[in-house]
């Protein structure tokens, strides 16, 4: 998982894995990855007015971490309904959402261009 997300978001990507449940996995972790937007801070910006100091949130991740997809070790009981034996064999899956990776790869900042029907955003890819 990390050499995928440093070869294709860049070699200062992080990676990180969380606890989670997804019922054909065992364990299951959900792939997190710095925001390349905000390098991971999840702030936007930082700017000094007088005596405010304004700070906007990174609207990409809000955190400096943004989800990609889930990944875990195939429960045994699914590959027993494949007739395949856990205890010789075992199997790892992952998904990552698509939208997520391209808006990284590209820096989109709203997931919801991707179903506005505009044919303008698309042409871009």
């Amino acid at each position: 998982l990390d050499y995928f997300n440093q070869s294709y978001f860049g070699p200062e990507t992080k990676t990180r894995l969380r606890p989670h449940h997804f019922q054909f996995t065992e364990p299951s972790f959900e792939v997190d990855v710095t925001c390349s937007a905000c390098n991971g801070t999840g702030i936007l910006r930082r700017a000094s007015f007088a005596q405010d100091d304004l700070t906007v949130k990174c609207k990409i991740c809000k955190s400096g971490w943004l989800e990609l997809g889930g990944t875990g070790m195939v429960h045994p009981n699914v590959l027993k309904e494949g007739n395949i034996n856990p205890n010789e064999f075992s199997g790892w899956a992952f998904g990552f959402g698509i939208e997520r990776v391209i808006m990284m790869k590209y820096g989109i900042d709203d997931i919801r261009n991707y179903y506005t029907g505009d044919i303008r955003f698309l042409k871009q890819f």
